[in-house]
């Protein structure tokens, strides 16, 4: 039993160790993990794949660095199902600073594509397939504006060409065009998506979330505001599960992610088992 007295009083740094081992080693040497897609995550699939040709999807890119991890891989399997079913893309950010994120994820997928491409027809071409809208200052604006007229919040786009003269955005005029409204986000955008622009003009919204913020947002999808939701690493794991089905290209982080969270999270729960037991054992000896 001298086992039991020395796992129940192991020094702490060693049990750090021990978890930085078991997380370090999987995303060392990735390996994508299978999960079942869970009905949130499969309604928003579902809305993305059924956007006719005449609509766009449109993304909302209000995350950060500090939740890119979870969130970039939700931004960039949408992408991947928008460009692999031919659905026009626009996507715009609520703040500045997810920008340069936004023009990462964009130009990831397109060379993705474009590098498996024969033909012009075949290729991911800026303003013709997709669009980045930019920024516009405050956040009502745009919550408000977009539904009379896309055009007039954004008259010209991140890179200073005239909206209305890109062909991905002809007929589109407002957000009566707009097949669903996807906000990745790690903050409450989601929500002012829902209260002012699905409120007021009725478009369909959906958002991708950290997990540690998803409980205050699962009320709006048992109501039907939200269409669907990605949660967290294993949301985003979900939706490249269904898109890598559709023979896309590109690496599935989410997915490559898990093998570590689930490592993790069986030490920790191990140590408690062992710690548990060995203060059952010690006390019956007393």
């Amino acid at each position: 039993m001298k086992i039991f007295d020395y796992l129940a009083t192991i020094d702490r740094r060693i049990i750090y160790l021990i978890i930085a081992i078991v997380v370090i080693l999987p995303l060392v040497f990735p390996r994508p993990q299978r999960v079942r897609v869970m009905t949130p995550t499969q309604k928003l699939f579902e809305a993305v794949d059924s956007i006719p040709e005449e609509k766009v999807l449109l993304i909302d890119f209000d995350y950060d660095p500090q939740t890119a991890p979870e969130n970039e891989p939700m931004a960039i399997a949408l992408i991947r199902h928008a460009f692999k079913k031919r659905i026009k893309v626009a996507a715009l950010s609520l703040y500045v600073q997810p920008l340069g994120l936004a023009v990462k994820a964009l130009d990831q997928v397109r060379e993705e594509f474009n590098a498996r491409a024969t033909t012009n027809e075949d290729s991911i071409i800026y303003g013709r397939d997709y669009v980045l809208l930019g920024w516009q200052p405050p956040p009502i604006v745009p919550l408000l504006g977009l539904g009379i007229s896309i055009s007039g919040v954004y008259p010209t786009d991140y890179y200073g060409y005239r909206t209305d003269s890109l062909p991905v955005m002809w007929g589109i005029r407002n957000l009566s065009n707009v097949g669903i409204l996807v906000s990745v986000s790690g903050g409450s955008a989601p929500l002012w998506w829902v209260a002012y622009s699905q409120v007021r003009y009725g478009v369909m919204v959906a958002a991708g979330l950290t997990a540690v913020s998803a409980s205050e947002f699962f009320i709006y999808y048992q109501t039907g505001q939200f269409s669907g939701l990605m949660v967290g690493m294993k949301g985003g794991a979900e939706y490249e599960e269904m898109v890598a089905q559709l023979d896309v290209p590109g690496r599935r982080r989410a997915s490559e992610a898990l093998g570590s969270l689930t490592a993790a999270h069986l030490t920790i729960i191990a140590f408690i088992i062992i710690g548990n037991i060995g203060y059952f054992v010690r006390r019956r000896r007393k």
